[in-house]
């Protein structure tokens, strides 16, 4: 892979690790792992009330022959209005746990498939004195990035996550926050040297 500065020069070459970039793609872990991270990001909090819960309705509201109407036992009923609903949602937990191994496996599938699709870009460093919005979106316009997952690592990495957090369509990660959602959600994968030796560190 080329190396690039934030002026989107070429600055050297580097090579990416088959063991985590080149892995045989098994999309089943992938769908896995994105269904379990977006399970596990649902509140669970909906609730509504159950023909038992809700107020009122414990007198039949009138006999059940002789008026020409419908047999009504409750005016709480599902079919009247401010009655209960039927099979009402509850606060519940979506969560599901993925092994890790499966996990790892099925981030290393979406890292190989951005390099095969070359869209990974490699940056020497990425480095703010500042936390400036204006500064970090000059260098996104100088990288040509639109949707971009940027990776970073170090000390540097704050001011970066400062600068990115207003900008449409771009998201910052840390590696040990890295996940496959993100990565296919989002059309570049952009890295730094220290966050890719970082990952390498990591995953191989």
């Amino acid at each position: 892979m080329k190396v690039l500065n934030i002026n989107g020069q070429e600055v050297g070459n580097i090579e990416l690790n088959s063991d985590i970039f080149g892995v045989e793609v098994k999309e089943h872990l992938i769908h896995a792992a994105v269904v379990a991270h977006l399970a596990n990001k649902r509140q669970g909090t909906q609730s509504a009330k159950t023909r038992a819960e809700v107020r009122g309705g414990g007198r039949k509201p009138w006999k059940q022959k002789g008026t020409g109407r419908a047999r009504q036992g409750s005016i709480r009923s599902p079919q009247w209005k401010g009655g209960g609903v039927v099979f009402a949602p509850k606060p519940r937990d979506y969560s599901f746990k993925l092994n890790k191994k499966e996990r790892q496996f099925a981030l290393k599938c979406a890292l190989t498939t951005r390099a095969s699709e070359q869209k990974i870009v490699v940056l020497d460093k990425l480095v703010l004195e500042q936390a400036k919005t204006k500064v970090m979106v000059n260098i996104l316009n100088t990288l040509q990035l639109k949707k971009a997952l940027i990776v970073t690592e170090g000390e540097s990495s704050r001011n970066v996550m400062l600068s990115a957090n207003n900008i449409q369509g771009i998201k910052t990660s840390a590696v040990n926050n890295l996940n496959t959602y993100d990565i296919l959600k989002y059309d570049t994968f952009v890295v730094t040297k220290e966050a890719l030796a970082k990952i390498e560190e990591v995953y191989a």
